[in-house]
C-alpha cells in the first residue's frame, strides 16, 4: 500500500500520471479528433503574413468583445452572410499560428457592433475601412465603436512618404488642415485581415442550410398567400449596403466617396451605366481622389438591384426613369455571368 503521506516520489509520479491521462482525454485526442475529422473548405485562401499579423492586431485591440465572426442559421442574420456559419469556416488546419498553436477564436459572443463574418465583401473599401478606424463617426454617424487613433500618425504634408496610406479626411475634419493623417503598418495589417474575411464557397455539391425564417409582417403574410415573393425594399438595401460609403444622405463624404445625390450618373435617362457600376464596381475617379466602388454583383440579387437603383434614381432630389429588372438580368449576363443562377 503506496502511502503517499511518506512516499513523496510516487504522489508525484501519481499526480505526473492523473495530469497526462486528464491532458490526453481533455486536449490532445479532441485536437487529433478536430485534425481528422474536420478541414477548411476547398476554396479558403491560406492566409497571407500580413493577414496573420492583422490577426494579431484583432486579438490584441480586443475586437472580439464588440464584433462576432459567425452567422446564425436564423433569418435575421442574413445581413451578415450568404449562408449560416458551419464547422469548417473555423477550422484554420493550413494556418495553424504553429505547431503547438491553432488560429485564436475570433467568435466573439456579443452583437455591440456588426458581424463581421463577410465584412470583406459588404465593406471591401480599405478607404472605408481605414476612416471608420480612425474615426467611425467619419463613416458612421451614429456608431458608438471608439476612435483607434493610436494606430495612425499625424505628418506634415511634406513628411509623407511614397508608399504611405494617406487617409482621404475632409480638411475640415482634420485636427490641422495643414497635416496628413498615414496610416500605421499596424493599421495596414488590420485593414487587410479585415477585407480578409469572406465565406468561402462551400464544394461542388454541398448545399448550405436555408435560413430559418421568422414570421414576417403583414404585407409579407399577405405575399406568401397569394404566392409571390414580398418586393425588394430598395431603401432598406441602401442603407445596408450603399449608405457606409455614399451616406444616409446620399451626399458621400468629400474626398473620399462620391455622391448620389444629384449625380449625373444616377440621373441620366438610360439606367444602364449606374447598374453597370453596382455589378462591376467602378473606378474611373481615382485621380480625384476617391477610392474605388468594389462590386456588388456577388452581393446583391436582380431584385435587390433593381430595388436600390430605383430608390436612388428616385430619391435625394434625384428624379430618373424607373430601371427594369430585365435591364439588370442583361448586363449581369455580361458583366458577371458567373454569379448568374443556374
Amino acid at each position: 500500500m503506496i502511502n503517499f503521506h511518506k512516499d513523496h516520489a510516487n504522489l508525484v509520479n501519481v499526480a505526473f500520471v492523473v495530469f497526462a491521462l486528464l491532458s490526453t482525454g481533455i486536449a490532445v485526442a479532441p485536437a487529433l479528433t478536430l485534425t481528422e475529422t474536420n478541414a477548411p473548405l476547398p476554396d479558403m485562401p491560406v492566409m497571407t503574413a500580413q493577414e496573420r499579423r492583422g490577426l494579431e492586431v484583432y486579438v490584441n485591440e480586443g475586437c472580439m468583445g464588440c464584433h462576432t465572426q459567425q452567422v446564425r442559421n436564423i433569418e435575421m442574420d442574413k445581413t451578415w452572410g450568404s449562408r449560416p456559419s458551419i464547422p469548417a469556416d473555423y477550422y484554420y488546419s493550413k494556418q495553424r499560428l504553429n505547431v503547438w498553436q491553432q488560429s485564436p477564436s475570433v467568435l466573439g459572443s456579443e452583437r455591440t457592433g456588426p458581424d463581421l463574418t463577410n465584412v470583406g465583401v459588404r465593406q471591401a473599401s480599405s478607404q472605408w475601412q481605414y476612416l471608420h478606424l480612425y474615426n467611425p463617426r467619419l463613416v458612421v454617424k451614429g456608431s458608438i465603436m471608439p476612435r483607434y487613433g493610436w494606430l495612425f500618425h499625424e505628418v506634415d504634408s511634406a513628411d509623407v512618404k511614397p508608399g504611405d496610406v494617406v487617409l482621404p479626411i475632409p480638411a475640415d475634419k482634420l485636427p490641422d488642415p495643414g497635416r496628413k493623417v498615414v496610416a500605421s503598418a499596424k493599421a495596414q495589417d488590420l485593414v487587410a485581415y479585415l477585407l480578409s474575411l469572406k465565406q468561402a464557397p462551400l464544394p461542388s455539391g454541398v448545399q448550405a442550410d436555408a435560413f430559418l425564417r421568422t414570421p414576417g409582417a403583414g404585407g409579407e403574410k399577405v405575399a406568401a398567400a397569394a404566392g409571390e415573393a414580398p418586393a425588394v425594399d430598395g431603401a432598406a438595401v441602401f442603407s445596408q449596403v450603399c449608405a457606409a460609403c455614399h451616406q444616409q444622405d446620399a451626399k458621400g463624404l468629400p474626398g473620399a466617396f462620391p455622391a448620389l445625390a444629384g449625380s449625373s450618373v444616377v440621373n441620366q435617362e438610360d439606367p444602364t451605366q449606374m447598374i453597370d457600376i453596382v455589378l462591376g464596381g467602378y473606378n474611373a475617379r481615382a485621380s480625384e481622389g476617391y477610392g474605388p466602388m468594389p462590386p456588388q454583383a456577388e452581393v446583391l440579387t436582380d431584385e435587390q438591384i433593381v430595388a436600390v437603383v430605383n430608390h436612388v434614381r428616385s430619391n435625394f432630389g434625384n428624379n430618373a426613369p424607373p430601371a427594369k429588372i430585365e435591364t439588370v438580368k442583361a448586363e449581369r449576363a455580361e458583366i458577371a455571368p458567373q454569379t448568374m443562377l443556374p
